[in-house]
């Protein structure tokens, strides 16, 4: 008797610790946001994100595998500003997890961390697919990187308190390894200052922004509608008028128009990663923009 009472009392406290090292489960809206997780969360978290870099983050269908993700999260971590609007919604209804919903500490939105550019003074369905709140495409500055990881840290912490300095001591890593990073992508972002470049939707803002480029045009007439053959054209003679480097895309956009004008212009079509996973190789945050500026500098002419 007395030793079924002890295999009790071990079988309780081994699985209580058991559960206490349990890791503490991600649900990221974006591939970036996954990587970011695990970079400070380390063999502490398990994350997985609702989607990958050859999907516009705009359109995903709410399939039931992420619900089922979404019932099992702890945290979750998405760009915000409007990004998702089309399918968070619709998964937080659906998974009915109280921990992730609006409101809760389990529920983080990059958007709220930073101040989003291009915020429209109003909205109607002439300007096209606008986001209210501002342009949610903000990993594209890695200063921006560095911001959601502190808030990502706080809400960790909050949600596993017993590994707090396990998380305080991957941040603190992260954003020095992070911090000699941007030194050295600002110093060769110098002579990128004023390229000019084309895009193709307007994914790039916080790029173009950070490293000093020059939007010149857009082969989207306006935000989320494809161009026209008659866009295209009017294109065509504004940029054989004033010029360009490049043009940009993301790895998820249909090539067809870009394609179309860099046979007319010669101008190569840079399809930068966008997200972790965008090119072979690219499977963290620093081979994100490191490959970026990459791309950027193969463009570049010199002086």
């Amino acid at each position: 008797m007395q030793y079924i009472r002890t295999l009790a009392i071990i079988l309780l406290l081994t699985s209580g610790l058991a559960r206490a090292a349990d890791p503490v489960q991600v649900f990221a809206c974006e591939p970036e946001w996954a990587a970011l997780a695990q970079e400070i969360g380390g063999d502490a978290v398990a994350v997985f994100s609702a989607t990958h870099a050859r999907q516009d983050p705009h359109y995903i269908r709410a399939r039931p595998s992420l619900i089922a993700a979404m019932r099992r999260a702890d945290l979750l971590v998405c760009s915000g500003g409007g990004l998702e609007v089309g399918w968070l919604p619709v998964l937080l209804q659906k998974a009915g997890n109280p921990s992730v919903a609006v409101g809760a500490p389990g529920h983080l939105l990059a958007a709220s961390v930073v101040e989003l550019r291009d915020v429209p003074e109003h909205v109607d369905r002439s300007q096209g697919d606008v986001h209210p709140e501002g342009n949610p495409h903000l990993h594209l500055n890695p200063h921006n990187i560095d911001r959601v990881a502190g808030v990502l840290t706080e809400r960790l912490q909050g949600i596993d308190p017993d590994r707090a300095q396990h998380y305080q001591a991957r941040l603190e890593d992260f954003r020095q390894r992070w911090g000699v990073a941007i030194g050295d992508w600002e110093r060769r972002g110098i002579r990128l200052q004023g390229l000019p470049v084309i895009v193709h939707h307007q994914a790039w803002v916080y790029l173009i922004d950070w490293l000093g480029l020059r939007e010149v045009a857009a082969l989207e007439p306006r935000p989320g509608i494809p161009p026209t053959a008659s866009h295209l054209e009017r294109l065509l003679q504004q940029v054989r008028g004033q010029g360009a480097a490049a043009i940009l895309r993301t790895p998820y956009a249909a090539p067809e128009a870009a394609d179309w004008l860099s046979a007319r212009t010669g101008l190569p079509v840079l399809v930068l990663p966008y997200t972790v996973g965008g090119a072979d190789g690219v499977n963290d945050l620093f081979a994100l923009f490191e490959r970026t500026l990459v791309q950027l500098e193969s463009v570049h002419v010199q002086p």
